[in-house]
């Protein structure tokens, strides 16, 4: 019996943009999910899951997660014939829609592989191999989101010519952030669609907010690694509002991110694919976090995520 695990994510700038190659800054979050893998009788896989989850969310992507699974499988050539299987997948990761849960739990299997059976595989291997475990969630992966999970820390993540490439990026101090979910579970692979009938709507239109949305990620790296967090506020309030001129929000994730600003966020904005999951909140020092978490409580939004990021 082995154990891997894998970590959420969240996404401050860059979210649904990335195969676009608009780069993305991500960050691993101190939430994991844990896979374990253990020998059984008989022939190929069974499953545990036993996450906590956003109300729905497992059995949404049920037939995502079955695919995921036996593409990883296949992807590392494993054999569950010769050597059947039980996943028991859980952890502290709230399983929903933009903390990277799905990248999670590829990753942690991926390294429960790995270690039950000797595999041998390196980082860069597991990251490859959760990746392609991503593509029954996502239709087409960009590889963002099981980066963060692979390798943690506070990232620029970006696509050229196809490739994958990132980058760590260090702030003077870590700093407090806020996850409300809005309790609406998303599909990410039709979010992708939806941006493609954007895109052929009006192209031009599209174009120049990507061109924004790329200046927004330029400004806000220089601001994390120069630690003003001010600036990096204003960033992710700015970069909502253009969200939500793409269509990209939901009422609720918006109803969440004002009432986090009201309540002394420095700024909020819709993080992961949009149109449901998740918004986050850029709180520094443990008493605003608070505060805005219990905000969001007492507005009867409990799914809440208090995390720490950046450092060196």
């Amino acid at each position: 019996m082995a154990q891997g695990t894998g970590f959420g994510k969240t996404i401050l700038i860059g979210d649904q943009f990335v195969l676009d190659e608009v780069p993305a800054i991500v960050s691993a979050i101190s939430f994991e999910t844990v896979t374990t893998v253990e020998r059984i009788d008989g022939e190929g896989w069974v499953l545990e899951d036993n996450r906590i989850e956003v109300p729905g969310y497992k059995e949404k992507k049920k037939e995502q997660q079955v695919g995921s699974i036996n593409r990883i499988l296949e992807v590392m050539n494993f054999d569950v014939k010769k050597n059947p299987i039980k996943i028991t997948v859980g952890g502290n990761l709230l399983a929903g829609s933009g903390v990277g849960a799905s990248a999670a739990s590829c990753v942690s299997l991926a390294r429960a592989l790995n270690e039950e059976f000797n595999l041998g595989y390196p980082i860069e291997e597991i990251n490859r191999v959760a990746w392609q475990g991503e593509f029954p969630y996502h239709g087409v992966a960009s590889g963002v989101d099981n980066t963060a999970s692979t390798y943690g820390g506070l990232l620029r993540f970006w696509l050229k010519d196809g490739e994958q490439h990132f980058e760590r990026i260090k702030t003077p101090k870590s700093f407090e952030i806020v996850l409300c979910n809005s309790g609406i579970t998303a599909n990410t692979a039709a979010l992708d669609e939806f941006i493609e009938v954007q895109k052929k709507d009006n192209a031009e239109l599209f174009a120049s907010r990507l061109k924004t949305i790329v200046s927004q990620g330029a400004d806000m790296k220089r601001a994390l690694e120069a630690g003003d967090l001010e600036q990096v506020g204003k960033i992710l309030t700015e970069n909502h509002k253009l969200l939500v001129d793409l269509d990209m929000s939901h009422e609720i994730l918006d109803y969440l991110c004002k009432l986090a600003l009201e309540n002394g966020a420095l700024g909020a904005k819709v993080t992961g694919g949009g149109r449901g999951g998740y918004m986050i909140a850029l709180t520094p020092g443990k008493e605003l976090q608070d505060k805005v978490a219990s905000a969001f409580e007492t507005a009867g939004y409990n799914l809440i995520i208090k995390a720490t990021i950046g450092g060196s």
